[in-house]
């Protein structure tokens, strides 16, 4: 990471709506931004990238929509990240195992997506339940 990286105070969390086919181009442009603001090199900023695609495009077509929240958590060692909690107002997923398990798909996708954003991002959490739509909690970090 660049000391001119290090040295700039983390951004102000970000939120964008997941409401249209734009709005996923629009994520995408700004999780890229984020990822170089943090000082991600070129294969963590296309993981990132990757993971949000995947979260958010789950968020426009399981969840009805919803929104991405770009967070900029930061340790005193010098580590930072990219938090991305995306949340939606859906159903909620039935069966959080099975969707996280490879093959898994609920259309015509070749099911990667939840399990795939999974094993790119360092931290993951969901919390979902029947009616209650689903939250995404996902961070990576520049320093592991």
């Amino acid at each position: 990471m660049s000391a001119r990286a290090q040295s700039r105070r983390a951004p102000a969390p970000a939120t964008y709506p997941v409401r249209t086919e734009e709005d996923l181009l629009t994520v995408r442009h700004a999780v890229r931004a984020a990822t170089v603001e943090v000082g991600f090199g070129l294969v963590d900023q296309t993981r990132v990238v990757t993971a949000a695609s995947e979260l958010a495009r789950n968020a426009y077509v399981h969840g009805g929509g919803g929104t991405v929240t770009l967070e900029y958590p930061h340790e005193p060692s010098g580590r930072r990240g990219l938090r991305l909690v995306v949340k939606d107002d859906g159903p909620g997923i039935a069966d959080l195992d099975a969707a996280l398990t490879d093959g898994f798909t609920t259309g015509t996708g070749l099911g990667h997506g939840l399990g795939g954003a999974r094993r790119l991002m360092d931290e993951f959490t969901v919390r979902t339940g029947r009616g209650e739509g689903t939250v995404v909690v996902a961070t990576r970090w520049t320093v592991r």
